[in-house]
């Protein structure tokens, strides 16, 4: 068995998962300026209060599984990425703390309304600019990160960012069509339209930008058969944009948060081919990067009973929460 590969399609599941479950409540706290009503702000962060830290549960399988499997990779990639890693987890904090302190004073709570519109905006645009710091490249010599402080910073990844932030207000703006009625939700409709507009148009963007700057990249997406099997995923890119419209147009409640979650999907699978099997492109592979297989059969074991048991009981926690949220229910002052 290819114990290194199993890994990496374990780490890409909790990644997809983090970003499909957590993008949510972080695009909801970037709409909150759209939002400026006390009694609308209440309403949206009781529709995440009961799931909101449970679905960080799978940054920290992903960032601690790539400690554990792939160190070497974890070597190159944290000091390459060190200011928005920082810059993330602050953020992340920032609106953690705001989410339960929010809900204890009046007089300061347009504080903690700020510290939850800034962490979430910090942590949504700092996930961007790691995106796009890895697929643009990262600077490696033999076994290390050869590059400089700032190297993360660039026009691709600073775009990279703006793009994940509108995906999360798609997917916060999807959440909220789902979870409320009323005129949160007739607003969302329209926030929802205009983000998966933006959205696809960046990904195309990004799309056609790395073919042309990146050869290995174009000669993986433009060499035959191969580019076949890969020019699928804009076809159902495109499909899947054109549902997501349909749907917000019907004013279907359900299926619009499904079909953003597939924009997502396709996304990460596109972006995905395109660096396989790097994990640093084009300097470290997977199997480069893995630990020796003594370790990865043991942690295979782990996880092969912890991933199910935090499957379950996300399943379970959303399954109990289920249902409308409106002024009266969740937290209270």
């Amino acid at each position: 068995m290819d114990y290194a590969l199993i890994w990496a399609a374990l780490i890409a599941i909790a990644v997809f998962a983090y970003v499909a479950l957590d993008g949510f409540d972080l695009g909801i706290a970037i709409l909150f300026p759209a939002f400026p009503e006390e009694k609308h702000r209440d309403v949206m962060m009781n529709a995440v209060a009961p799931v909101w830290d449970g679905n960080e549960t799978w940054l920290v399988l992903g960032g601690g599984g790539l400690l554990a499997v792939f160190p070497l990779a974890y070597s190159v990639l944290l000091p390459a990425l060190y200011m928005p890693v920082i810059v993330m987890l602050l953020g992340l904090i920032f609106r953690g703390v705001a989410f339960e302190y929010r809900f204890k004073t009046r007089r300061a709570k347009f504080v903690w309304d700020v510290s939850f519109i800034v962490g979430s905006w910090a942590a949504a645009m700092s996930q961007g600019i790691m995106l796009g710091a890895i697929l643009q490249g990262i600077s490696v010599t033999g076994r290390q990160y050869s590059g400089g402080w700032f190297d993360w910073l660039t026009p691709f990844t600073i775009f990279c960012g703006l793009a994940v932030v509108v995906g999360y207000v798609l997917l916060g703006a999807s959440w909220l069509i789902m979870k409320t009625h009323g005129e949160i939700q007739q607003r969302s409709y329209r926030y929802a339209r205009i983000a998966a507009v933006i959205l696809v148009l960046a990904i195309a963007a990004v799309s056609i930008y790395l073919p042309v700057v990146d050869e290995t990249i174009a000669k993986r997406w433009f060499t035959f058969p191969a580019s076949a099997l890969f020019w699928s995923l804009p076809t159902l890119l495109a499909i899947v944009a054109v549902g997501l419209l349909r749907s917000l147009r019907k004013s279907q409640q359900g299926r619009p948060y499904l079909w953003s979650l597939g924009l997502f999907f396709i996304a990460f699978l596109g972006f995905s081919v395109s660096i396989f099997p790097y994990l640093v492109p084009h300097a470290i592979t997977i199997w480069d990067a893995a630990a020796p297989e003594n370790s990865l059969k043991f942690l295979l074991v782990g996880a092969a009973f912890l991933i199910p048991i935090i499957f379950a009981y996300t399943g379970y926690t959303y399954w109990v929460f289920r249902g409308k949220i409106d002024e009266s229910s969740g937290y209270h002052d």
